[in-house]
């Protein structure tokens, strides 16, 4: 009998409809003559699993729904939840309670890698680069000075907590700090304000299955706008994707390391990809951690997937296989 898998996206914030595209997309690339696959969107109000003749809702007591008299209960989730409440650790303490085998980040992980400003201090310990940073919290005096005094111009102000580049800002100018800090703030209660760092952006995927930390192909990130924002991730035309990065063989090893390094130290589970900015002396300054990553085929870790030769289907397979023996 084949295992029943729910992939699992939506979420409580704007990321909602990439991580509905996400969960689709993911949910046509695992193998259906390994698995029977079943789209489950989440919102505040119902959780849903979607199927051909509509929607049928989630018994929310243990996970299960009702479908032609029968009830459906699943082996494992896979988990392509972005933002609140799947990234974050909230839907993995559910699952974890329930003693039901998920694929991304534990609780601890999950809502320590939400968490930019923490991710950075914490990561730090460990003796990994990271660009100076702010945190400010509503009920701050916000000293723009003191702040360009720490962290300099140009910087980026971002929500402490979210991704996709929703509220994020490159502040050149002094001027522009403060409405900055108001655009970042309506995404979120916190806001990061981190110094500019010169070189080239790359991003990894990795993931780690039975034999240890497997980590992809490199992909390095240019954009025609000032960063990667929200338009050169997700419009055609405004950013190109260098699948693998053509990195000197030196600086490549170095990465894949240092991924593998923070992966493990961070406690990661699942496919997560690690952004960085490799500086002019080659030193790897770590941008943050996303522990979600978006998943159609046009996305940077499916591309990674297929320039090491290998197929989406499988890597899930793994993962999922990992996920139900090692969390069973």
């Amino acid at each position: 009998m084949k295992k029943k898998i729910a992939v699992v996206g939506g979420s409580f914030t704007s990321e909602s409809d990439i991580s509905k595209n996400s969960a689709i997309q993911v949910s046509g690339m695992i193998d259906k003559n390994q698995y029977d696959v079943y789209t489950v969107f989440i919102s505040h109000g119902d959780w849903m699993v979607q199927m051909p003749e509509g929607e049928f809702p989630i018994d929310k007591s243990d996970f299960s729904f009702q479908y032609k008299g029968e009830k459906i209960t699943f082996d494992c989730v896979y988990n392509s939840i972005h933002g609140t409440p799947g990234e974050d650790g909230q839907m993995p303490g559910y699952w974890e309670l329930l003693g039901l085998p998920y694929t991304s980040c534990g609780v601890f992980a999950g809502s320590l890698t939400f968490n930019k400003y923490a991710t950075k201090t914490f990561i730090k310990s460990f003796g990994v680069k990271t660009a100076d940073a702010v945190l400010i919290r509503p009920y701050d005096n916000i000293n723009v000075d003191a702040i360009i005094e720490k962290v300099g111009l140009p910087c980026f102000v971002k929500p402490n907590n979210g991704g996709s580049s929703f509220g994020v800002s490159k502040v050149k100018v002094v001027e522009d700090m403060v409405p900055a800090i108001k655009k970042a703030f309506e995404e979120d209660t916190e806001v990061i304000i981190e110094r500019f760092v010169k070189g080239i952006e790359v991003s990894v995927g990795a993931y780690e299955v039975e034999d240890g930390v497997h980590v992809l192909p490199i992909t390095e990130i240019q954009t025609k706008n000032e960063f990667f924002d929200y338009q050169a991730k997700y419009e055609a035309g405004y950013s190109q994707e260098i699948t693998p990065a053509q990195l000197p063989e030196k600086i490549t090893a170095a990465c894949k390391e240092e991924t593998a390094k923070i992966y493990k130290c961070l406690g990661c589970f699942g496919i997560c990809r690690v952004d960085f900015i490799i500086s002019q002396n080659g030193d790897m300054n770590f941008l943050e951690i996303n522990t979600n990553p978006g998943m159609s085929k046009a996305s940077i870790v499916p591309k990674q997937i297929r320039a090491e030769g290998l197929k989406e289907s499988e890597v899930f397979a793994s993962i999922i296989e990992h996920s139900i023996k090692s969390r069973k």
